[in-house]
């Protein structure tokens, strides 16, 4: 089975651990084929090897996603979540995996310098 999740909340969990090892490959296989991924306004990117690539981008700019999951609605196979940080349309495939069709994310500022000089202390 390709990776996924089993539920959309916990597609919404991968999506989150993705953004905070910054790990470009696993984030880029929790989109399906041709889906988009739009976030900071101005940044777009349609399937998974340009969602990776933007992803990579996002991060080196200091940014990431936390999810903080707040309703789930769905009908069979398609799912909307809403998250604090992400309004998302998500599907069910033919192999059960959940994948996301639409992820449109605000994401968290990067730290300050003294936010992160408190935290290197």
């Amino acid at each position: 089975m390709r990776a996924g999740a089993r539920t959309p909340e916990e597609l919404e969990t991968l999506l989150e651990d993705a953004f905070v090892t910054h790990d470009g490959e696993a984030l880029a296989l929790l989109f399906e084929d041709g889906a988009v991924l739009a976030a900071r306004d101005q940044c777009h990117a349609r399937g998974p090897d340009e969602i990776a690539r933007v992803a990579r981008w996002i991060w080196e700019d200091g940014r990431t996603y936390v999810a903080e999951l707040r309703q789930v609605l769905q009908a069979r196979d398609t799912a909307l979540v809403v998250a604090d940080r992400g309004v998302n349309v998500v599907r069910r495939g033919s192999d059960g995996v959940w994948r996301y069709a639409i992820a449109l994310l605000t994401l968290d500022d990067p730290p300050t310098k003294e936010e992160q000089d408190a935290a290197d202390n």
